[in-house]
């Protein structure tokens, strides 16, 4: 991987108030690297990276999504097509193929069953890092999260899934996924 490439093109891609919220994400993800002893390389590049595609027009998401013959349901859904196609370009323009930094970035808004430990940090390094608009629980996932990463991840799935129900909007089935796997543990 070459590190310098990557930052290059992330800071040519990110919008100035992308940015911002990325720096935080590294931020909270580096501290958490320290806390559970995670591959820091390997944590920063998804935590720079994973919005790479965040705040693109519908027209733009849709042209990549077709691109790189992801699945159908990210056409029109913003919110779930950036992690992916983020993933997809990381893996055929800036040539990383890392699983682990690929599947954080490809998780990092819905989740999934089994994360590993890197795209735990980077889901929830996501939700709560210091610029997050708040949202009910943020400061007790906040807290969780430097003591018990999988309780955090938890109740942040909990806090994403009641949102969605509240707003009727559809929860994706891999959200669903990571939290039965957390309440099962």
């Amino acid at each position: 991987m070459n590190k310098d490439y990557i930052f290059d093109f992330v800071d040519k891609t990110l919008t100035d108030k992308r940015k911002i919220h990325t720096e935080g994400v590294r931020k909270m993800a580096l501290k958490l690297c320290d806390i559970y002893g995670a591959d820091k390389e390997k944590v920063e590049i998804a935590a720079i990276c994973h919005d790479l595609y965040r705040g693109k027009s519908m027209e733009e998401l849709n042209s990549l999504v077709k691109k790189y013959n992801l699945d159908d349901k990210y056409i029109d859904n913003p919110n779930l097509a950036h992690g992916k196609i983020a993933a997809a370009v990381m893996k055929n323009i800036l040539k990383i193929d890392d699983e682990d930094i690929l599947n954080a970035v490809s998780f990092h808004t819905t989740g999934r069953a089994a994360m590993s430990q890197i795209e735990k940090i980077i889901f929830i390094s996501d939700a709560i890092e210091l610029n997050r608009k708040p949202y009910p629980n943020l400061d007790k996932i906040r807290e969780l999260a430097v003591t018990d990463l999988d309780k955090a991840c938890e109740m942040s799935l909990k806090s994403t899934i009641n949102f969605l129900k509240e707003s009727n909007k559809t929860i994706d089935k891999d959200t669903l996924d990571a939290y039965r796997y957390f309440q099962e543990r």
